[in-house]
């Protein structure tokens, strides 16, 4: 059965980051520039993004598996810039020359995640994503085992907690079953194919968008009137 939906406007919009605000994702992305157990972590990633396992069986196991560096999580932050989606830059804009709050709410790593939010104009108060720490030589030291984005339904507190501090209705975009599980805590909740095409999550959402362009989302955001005020009709 589909989940509730309510049409806009909405004061505050959420968005996933990997496979959502980017092409990638971002821990395959680490495994990659690590240049180990590639096969083995996206085969985990799939798993959790598409509801087969809890994310937190395959979270630190997946951070323990590469044990990525400083550098290379630097180098996944400048990719996430690199591989936006076309005209995720300008949606975000418009959501926020409209008077909307934008935020991101991914289980990405944090100093990453960052990395894009600056990028699309975000401040680090926006950015929510889990925290990893390093040893003075940059090699690999944890994560932050006490994050809620770092297990199942721990989207569902972050983006519970955003709603009741943020203005207005709240409108999430994601394409993952942790995005799914937070569909309950919001007014409208997208399941974005654009990148991944995740078959529970298409088939549970009440609004879905499969374009790879986020000005396909312009629409289903936004009002008519706040599309022409927005320049985007």
């Amino acid at each position: 059965m589909p989940v509730p939906d309510a049409p806009p406007p909405y004061g505050t919009v959420v968005f996933d980051c990997d496979s959502t605000l980017s092409t990638i994702e971002g821990i395959e992305e680490l495994a990659r520039l690590a240049g180990r157990h590639e096969a083995e972590l996206a085969t985990l990633t799939d798993q959790a993004m598409n509801g087969i396992v809890p994310l937190e069986e395959v979270y630190g196991r997946r951070l323990e598996l590469i044990r990525p560096t400083r550098a290379e999580v630097e180098a996944v932050g400048e990719r996430y810039v690199a591989t936006q989606l076309p005209n995720a830059g300008r949606l975000i804009a418009s959501l926020r020359e409209l008077g909307k709050r934008v935020a991101i709410v991914s289980g990405g790593v944090l100093s990453a995640v960052l990395r894009l939010g600056e990028a699309l104009g975000l401040g680090p108060e926006d950015v929510f994503a889990v925290e990893l720490s390093f040893a003075p030589d940059g090699s690999y030291a944890g994560f932050d085992e006490a994050s809620p984005l770092a297990r199942a339904g721990g989207k569902v507190e972050v983006v519970r907690a955003l709603a009741a501090t943020s203005p207005g209705a709240v409108a999430l975009v994601g394409d993952g079953a942790t995005d799914l599980e937070a569909a309950g805590e919001v007014a409208r909740f997208v399941a974005f194919g654009g990148v991944e095409r995740r078959g529970l999550v298409f088939a549970e959402a009440a609004v879905t968008c499969a374009a790879p362009d986020f000005l396909a989302l312009a629409p289903l955001l936004l009002t008519p009137a706040e599309l022409d005020d927005a320049g985007l009709v």
